[in-house]
Parts: C-alpha cells; structure tokens; sequence
C-alpha cells in the first residue's frame, strides 16, 4: 500500500539528517550547534531503544499540515534541551517499528506549530 511505500521512501531521508546532524556535532565551531547535534543523537539513540521513549501528543493537538502531508496515525514528542522538541511517529507491523522523525525545533516555532497561543 501507499503508507508502507511512503514510510520506506521517508527512512531514508531522516536518516541522512540523522548523518547531517552528527556531522555538524563534528565540524561547527558553534557550542550551541554542537550541543543540539549531540542531544538530537542521543534522542535518536533512545528512540531506536524505545520507540515510545518520547510523550504521546493528543490527536486534537496534531498540526493539520502532519495530517495532511503525512497521513500519521500517531504523534509523539522528545524534550531535548534548551527546550527543542524532536516530532516523531511510529509506523509499522507486527515484526517492525519504525520510528519517523518528522521535524525538530525550538520551543518558539513548536508553539506555532501546534497553534499555543503564548501571551
């Protein structure tokens, strides 16, 4: 079915920015980068470990545009430090889990995405 072909077209892609992000660990200059890099590492080491190791997002918080461009089933979030957030979903079947990283930001842009009014 489509989902599966999209999931596995999509593994990929989240893997080369997985790579990306460990090379940035490698060769910024900047702490504040290298410290992300590294912390987004580790987030994606705990998720191979527990895929749920993140908090389940209510469906009635769920951005529209997910909904629309991914056709997810489930959301999660992963509190990194400094307050960015990891975005993820789980797909899969019976034998397999995949773990998704759909977007990461800062606390800011996560507001915004999930329409938190902040006074």
């Amino acid at each position: 079915p489509f989902d599966k072909a999209f999931i596995e077209e999509m593994i990929p892609h989240h893997q080369m920015a997985v790579m990306m992000a460990q090379m940035l660990s490698r060769s910024t200059d900047r702490p504040e980068m290298k410290q992300l890099a590294e912390n987004m590492d580790r987030a994606v080491l705990a998720l191979k470990e527990d895929h749920e190791a993140g908090i389940h997002i209510p469906r009635n918080r769920w951005p529209k545009y997910y909904r629309s461009k991914f056709g997810i089933t489930n959301l999660w979030k992963y509190d990194l430090p400094k307050a960015w957030r990891l975005v993820y979903t789980i797909t899969g079947d019976q034998i397999e889990v995949i773990s998704i990283i759909l977007e990461w930001f800062d606390h800011k842009e996560y507001n915004k995405r999930f329409g938190y009014k902040v006074g």
